[in-house]
């Protein structure tokens, strides 16, 4: 445990923001998941569920859960997997 007082609110700062982002990259993950059923499953709402999912990685990357090139290699996928089952 830190003695210094600094060192003590990092440890405070540093818990609440492994939470939040915990809780981000589970959502994000939700939503991935189900952009990917939907596709699977020939939904109605499936571009809807991928625009969502797109939307969300890109909220990610701006907030720094994710590196943009991941994000990017997940868009990509999620598009072609939208377009080979679309067509």
């Amino acid at each position: 445990m830190p003695n210094i007082k600094s060192a003590k609110k990092r440890v405070r700062v540093i818990a609440a923001k492994t939470l939040r982002n915990k809780s981000l990259n589970s959502s994000l993950k939700t939503y991935l998941k189900k952009a990917n059923v939907a596709i699977e499953n020939n939904s109605g709402e499936k571009d809807q569920s991928v625009n969502y999912a797109v939307k969300k990685l890109d909220q990610a990357v701006a907030k720094g859960l994710i590196h943009k090139n991941a994000a990017a290699r997940k868009k990509s996928k999620l598009i072609k997997k939208l377009n080979t089952f679309s067509a």
